[in-house]
C-alpha cells in the first residue's frame, strides 16, 4: 500500500470512510433493485437465490445470459469496408495433431498456402502430427524413432530441444505412450485431499486431518 492509502486508513472513523471512491461507489445495474432488495432482507427473506428470481421477474438481466449474448454479438461483427478479413495464424493449423482432411475446406486452402510458403513449417507440422498420432495411438515404441529424426533436424532448434527433453526419462514416456494406464485417479484422490487441507486450514490439527483424509478416500 502507498503512503496516502495507510494515511486515509488510519484516519478513517467508520469502516465505510475506508471504501471512499472504490468500487462500492460506481454504478451498477442493482442499483436500481437495491431498495426492493434491503425491504426484503429487512422482512426476513434472506436467501440469495430467491432474492435474484425476485429481481429477475422485475426486469434485472440474469447474468448467465450476457456471455451467450456477447459471443453472439463478436460473431456478427463485419471487417470494415474495403479491408479484408483477418488472416488466421499459421499455428492454429500447421501445428494441428490432426490429419488437414478433418479440417474445413477453406482451412485446408488456407494451411496449403501458409506451409508452401514456409518449408520449415511444413517440416515441423509434419513432426507435430506424427507424435500426436503416437499418443492417440499409443505408438510409444516408435518414441526412439521420432526423437532421432527430430534431433537431426538443424533448423528447427525448438523441436530438437524438445525431442532432446524427452530422453532425460524415455522409458516413462514410452510407458505413457504405450499403456493405456493413466494417473487420472491418483489426481482425483490429491485434489481431494486439498480441498480437505483447504477446509481445515487455521482450524484443525494434524489428526483431525488424517481422520477425514481415511474417512473420504
Amino acid at each position: 500500500m502507498t503512503l496516502n492509502t495507510i494515511l486515509r486508513f488510519s484516519r478513517a472513523t467508520t469502516p465505510e470512510e475506508m471504501f471512499t471512491g472504490q468500487w462500492q461507489d460506481r454504478a451498477t445495474r442493482l442499483d436500481a433493485y437495491k431498495p426492493y432488495l434491503d425491504q426484503r432482507w429487512q422482512e426476513g427473506c434472506t436467501n440469495a437465490w430467491k432474492l435474484w428470481e425476485e429481481i429477475k421477474e422485475q426486469g434485472y438481466p440474469p447474468r448467465l445470459r450476457q456471455r451467450p449474448r456477447l459471443r453472439q454479438q463478436e460473431s456478427s461483427r463485419q471487417a470494415p469496408t474495403g479491408r479484408p478479413p483477418p488472416a488466421i495464424g499459421p499455428r492454429r493449423h500447421a501445428l494441428d495433431p490432426h490429419a488437414p482432411d478433418a479440417l474445413p475446406a477453406d482451412d485446408r486452402l488456407h494451411l496449403k498456402a501458409v506451409l508452401a510458403n514456409c518449408p520449415d513449417l511444413t517440416a515441423l507440422s509434419e513432426h507435430v502430427r506424427s507424435f500426436g498420432h503416437m499418443v492417440s495411438d499409443l505408438q510409444g515404441d516408435q518414441l526412439p524413432t521420432w526423437i532421432e529424426t527430430a534431433t537431426s533436424t538443424a533448423d528447427l532448434p525448438s523441436l530438437r530441444h524438445f525431442a532432446q527433453h524427452l530422453e532425460r526419462d524415455l522409458d516413462a514416456v514410452i510407458a505413457g505412450l504405450t499403456l493405456p494406464w493413466n494417473s487420472g485417479v491418483v489426481e482425483g484422490h490429491v485434489n481431494r485431499i486439498k480441498m480437505l487441507k483447504r477446509q481445515m486450514f487455521g482450524r484443525a490439527g494434524f489428526e483431525l486431518l488424517r481422520k477425514r483424509v481415511l474417512l473420504y478416500a
